[in-house]
């Protein structure tokens, strides 16, 4: 059993209006073009990887950057809501 965090749909919304600035930041272009995926290690053209939050938004995550990392689409999909422990990351 995970955890459970009730979150707002107005939450959910301010967060991901976050991460869409966010993902415009030098910050967060420097990060993409190293081209390493968090989870599986792997290297991939910036292109190829999306922005994935460690503890997902509906699970009480933020978007900061101490939450968000480079992932390839495949762990992405894969890790869906999960929180790192549950996904073996």
């Amino acid at each position: 059993m995970g955890f459970l965090v009730e979150v707002s749909d107005e939450e959910i919304r301010r967060e991901r209006q976050k991460a869409r600035e966010l993902r415009a930041s030098p910050w967060w272009q420097r990060k993409r073009a190293a081209g390493l995926c968090h989870h599986c290690g792997g290297q991939f053209p910036a292109r190829d990887l999306t922005m994935d939050h460690l503890v997902p938004i509906i699970r009480g995550g933020k978007s900061t950057k101490g939450n968000l990392v480079a992932s390839c689409k495949d762990c992405n999909s894969r890790r869906k809501h999960e929180l790192p422990f549950e996904s073996g990351d």
